[in-house]
């Protein structure tokens, strides 16, 4: 029987720069999952989401421990639910995983294949399991990463999307050592669509919720993606950047999270450009730097 790993109430979140929920003799980490483990820490907020992977790993790591001691160990069922809105970190967060379990020993090539329905549906009786299972056969070794999965039983019975669910669920079984399969989409519908469905409960122990990003987040989120392109914010479109972002989420509280953020960071760069062509050299503080008028609309 599977055992549903669930996140404890009680562990306080990890913020960006904070250390892992874990004991101060926790057995050593290789050099790679370090790594892995780091650019997971470096993500913004996802404090619960953060620490539920850390339990993820631990719980591998001991039933390894325990096997090799030729003591009873759990069936390592690995198979997710991701829910959330979009763009609150999903697909990185599945690609990270996707990198330790290999790391660890669960994947033997740690890669992700996202699809969606149309990757998986076809549009004939038999074209269905067919185009589910080359996607499946692209993803062993690693993981497949089903977005916006309730949409594969938004047909009702007579919908090819059950196909593609008898499909998945029959490769759960063959694949059980090579492939992890994680089905993402939006909270309310994934929770129906599984609800909707006892077998995919049972298959799919574990269960992750991405939470919406808060403006503060939004605002850091944003900082680091324009450190990464090599870009500053004057003083002044550091306030001007905020009110933005709060105000546009105000607006949109739904409208994409950090893809929210990364349209205003991109429509702002091209704005920059826009007013740096008018200069004939620009200097390489005028090229990194972003400045209030940027951000007008």
């Amino acid at each position: 029987m599977a055992v549903k790993i669930t996140f404890r109430d009680n562990l306080p979140p990890v913020m960006k720069g904070q250390s892992r929920i874990r004991p101060a003799n926790a057995q050593p980490e290789n050099e790679k999952v370090k790594e892995i483990l780091t650019e997971l820490d470096d993500l913004i907020g996802l404090g619960t989401v953060k620490n539920l992977i850390y339990e993820l790993q631990a719980f591998i790591e001991i039933q390894k421990c325990r096997e090799k001691l030729n003591l009873t160990s759990e069936p390592t069922v690995l198979h997710m639910i991701f829910s959330g809105n979009p763009g609150t970190g999903k697909t990185t967060v599945a690609r990270i995983v996707g990198k330790l379990f290999k790391e660890i020993g669960v994947l033997n090539k740690g890669h992700i294949l996202e699809c969606e329905r149309a990757d998986l549906v076809g549009e004939y009786i038999g074209h269905t399991a067919q185009k589910t299972r080359e996607q499946i056969k692209k993803a062993l070794g690693g993981i497949l990463f089903v977005d916006e999965a309730y949409s594969l039983a938004r047909g009702g019975e007579k919908d090819f999307g059950k196909e593609a669910i008898d499909a998945m669920v029959k490769a759960m079984e063959d694949q059980k050592n090579n492939l992890v399969i994680i089905l993402a989409g939006y909270k309310n519908e994934m929770d129906f669509f599984i609800e909707s469905n006892p077998g995919l409960r049972s298959r799919f122990p574990i269960h992750i919720f991405f939470p919406d990003y808060s403006a503060e987040e939004l605002y850091a989120i944003g900082e680091s993606m324009l450190s990464k392109r090599q870009y500053e914010l004057s003083p002044e479109a550091k306030i001007t950047f905020k009110k933005k972002v709060q105000y546009t989420n105000s607006l949109h509280p739904y409208s994409g999270n950090a893809r929210m953020v990364r349209n205003i960071i991109e429509k702002t760069i091209r704005k920059q450009a826009v007013r740096l062509y008018q200069k004939a050299k620009p200097s390489r503080e005028d090229l990194i730097q972003i400045k209030e008028e940027d951000f007008r609309d």
